[in-house]
C-alpha cells in the first residue's frame, strides 16, 4: 500500500522526484535513537498487520459451518457475506475524518478491539438475516483497521524513508496463514464457536500489547500536510492555476489507483469467501483439504509480500503490477477449472503471489498523494471490490456453477494488471 515517492528512485522504471530525493536526505540524517523508536512502532504496526489477518482467515476457514448452521443458498450466504464488505466501506470515509482529527494509531487500536469483539459473533447465529447483522459490525471493525493500520503505515513509510510498505502486507497475510492453518488443523476438534472464541481472545491480547507500543512510540507527520502548505505557498504567489492542476492530477491518480485496489480486491474477498466452498463442493475436497485451498493462498501472498520490496525496487512497481495481474489470471483460471485438489491448489498459489504486491502498492501510492483521505478514498473503491465481489459469485453460481463465477476473478486480475499503464501517465 505510499511508495510512489520512496521505491521509484530506486526502480529502473521510474524517475526520481525531488520530494523523493529529499525524503532519502532526511532518512540519511535520522539519529540512531529515533531510527530505534520508529522501528518498534514498525513491529507493532506490523503485529497489527498479523492480528487483523488471522481474525479474518479465523472467520473464512469455518464459513461452510456457519452457512449450515443458517441453511444459507449459495445466493443467501452472497448477500450475507456483502454485508462485511457493505460495513467496511461504510465505515471508511468516517474513520479517516477520525484518523486526521485524532491521528490514525489511537484509531488503529479502537478498530482492533471492535474487530476481535465482533468475530466470535456469527457463530452465534441462527438465521440469515442475523448473519448479516452480526457481519455489517464485524465488516465495521475490519474497514475502520484498514484505513487505521495503512494511514499509520503511510506516516511511519514517510519517516523511515524506505520502501517498507509491503512488509506491513506480509504480516498481514502471515496472519492470515496462520489463522487459516489453525483454523483448518482445529476443524475437527474445536466447534466455530469454540474456535471464533479463541481468535477473538488472542486478538484482544495482541492489541494490547502492541497498541502500547505504538502509542508510546513518537507521533508521525500526517503525509499530505507538506504538499498542502506547498500548494498554497504557490498559490500566495500567483501559481494558484498550476496547484489546482496539480491537486486535479492528484485526484485522477488516487481514484486509478483506487480501481486497481477495486479489481485485487474483487479478487481477494472471492478467494477468502469462496475456496472453501469451492474445493469442498465442486473438487470434493475434505474439510481440512478446504482449508488447504486459503492456506496455500495465504502463504503464497505472505512470500510475495516479503519480496515485494525487493522486487518494485529491482523491477519498477508499474513491472510488478503488471506481472502479477497475469500471473493471478492464470492461476485463477486453473484453481476455478482444475478437476483435481493438487492442481487447484496450484492455482490459489499463483493467485496469491499475483496478487500479493498489487493491493499494497496501490494503496501505498494513494496514501503518498493524498494522505488518509487518498488512503480512504483508494481503500473505500478497493472494498467496493468485495462489496460486489461475493454476492457477484454467489447469483452467478446460482444462475450457472460456482466454478465459471470464480472466472470472472481472473478477468479482474487482468484488468488490475493493465491499470499501471494508466497510472504511469499521472
Amino acid at each position: 500500500m505510499p511508495l510512489r515517492n520512496k521505491i521509484r528512485p530506486h526502480a529502473p522504471a521510474d524517475r526520481p522526484s525531488p520530494q523523493s530525493r529529499s525524503i532519502r536526505a532526511r532518512s540519511r540524517t535520522l539519529p540512531a535513537s529515533a531510527l530505534s523508536s520508529w522501528g518498534g512502532a514498525r513491529l507493532a504496526l506490523t503485529a497489527f498487520f498479523a492480528v487483523d489477518g488471522l481474525l479474518f482467515a479465523a472467520w473464512v476457514v469455518r464459513i461452510p459451518d456457519i452457512r449450515n448452521q443458517v441453511s444459507a443458498s449459495h445466493g443467501a450466504l452472497g448477500l450475507a457475506l456483502l454485508c462485511v464488505s457493505a460495513g467496511a466501506v461504510a465505515t471508511m470515509p468516517l474513520v479517516s475524518r477520525l484518523c486526521l482529527r485524532y491521528g490514525s494509531r489511537p484509531i488503529t487500536v479502537a478498530s482492533l478491539v471492535l474487530l476481535a469483539v465482533s468475530v466470535p459473533l456469527p457463530a452465534h447465529t441462527h438465521s440469515v438475516p442475523a448473519l448479516g447483522g452480526v457481519l455489517l459490525l464485524f465488516g465495521a471493525g475490519y474497514g475502520g483497521a484498514n484505513v487505521a493500520m495503512n494511514s499509520a503505515a503511510v506516516e511511519i513509510v514517510s519517516e523511515l524513508g524506505r520502501p517498507v510498505m509491503p512488509s506491513f502486507h506480509a504480516g498481514y497475510s502471515l496472519g492470515g496463514l496462520l489463522g487459516a492453518g489453525a483454523g483448518g488443523l482445529l476443524a475437527g476438534t474445536l466447534t466455530a464457536a469454540q474456535w471464533l472464541a479463541i481468535a477473538g481472545l488472542l486478538g484482544l491480547a495482541v492489541t494490547a500489547l502492541a497498541g502500547a507500543t505504538l502509542l508510546r512510540s513518537p507521533a508521525a507527520r500526517p503525509v499530505g500536510t507538506a504538499s498542502s502548505s506547498s500548494s498554497s505557498s504557490s498559490s500566495s504567489s500567483g501559481s494558484s492555476s498550476s496547484g489546482r492542476t496539480a491537486a486535479g492530477a492528484g485526484r485522477v491518480l488516487v481514484l486509478l489507483l483506487g480501481l486497481t485496489a477495486f479489481c485485487t480486491a474483487y479478487g481477494e474477498g472471492a478467494i477468502a469467501d469462496w475456496t472453501t466452498v469451492h474445493l469442498t463442493d465442486d473438487v470434493q475436497a475434505g474439510a481440512q483439504a478446504a482449508a488447504a485451498g486459503y492456506v496455500a493462498y495465504a502463504l503464497a501472498m505472505t512470500t510475495g509480500r516479503i519480496g515485494g520490496t525487493w522486487l518494485s525496487v529491482r523491477l519498477g512497481q508499474n513491472r510488478v503490477m503488471l506481472l502479477g495481474g497475469f500471473t493471478a489470471a492464470a492461476g485463477m483460471l486453473l484453481a476455478a477449472l482444475a478437476p483435481l485438489v493438487p492442481l487447484a491448489l496450484a492455482g490459489f498459489v499463483l493467485v496469491g503471489l499475483g496478487l500479493a504486491n498489487l493491493f499494497p502498492l496501490a494503496i501505498a501510492r494513494a496514501g503518498a498523494a493524498g494522505g488518509p483521505r487518498g488512503v480512504a478514498l483508494a481503500s473505500t473503491l478497493g472494498y467496493g471490490g468485495m462489496l460486489i465481489g461475493p454476492p457477484v459469485i454467489g447469483f452467478l453460481a446460482d444462475a450457472t456453477s460456482l466454478p465459471l463465477a470464480l472466472t470472472t476473478v481472473a478477468v479482474a486480475a487482468a484488468v488490475a494488471a493493465l491499470l499501471p499503464l494508466a497510472v504511469r501517465r499521472h
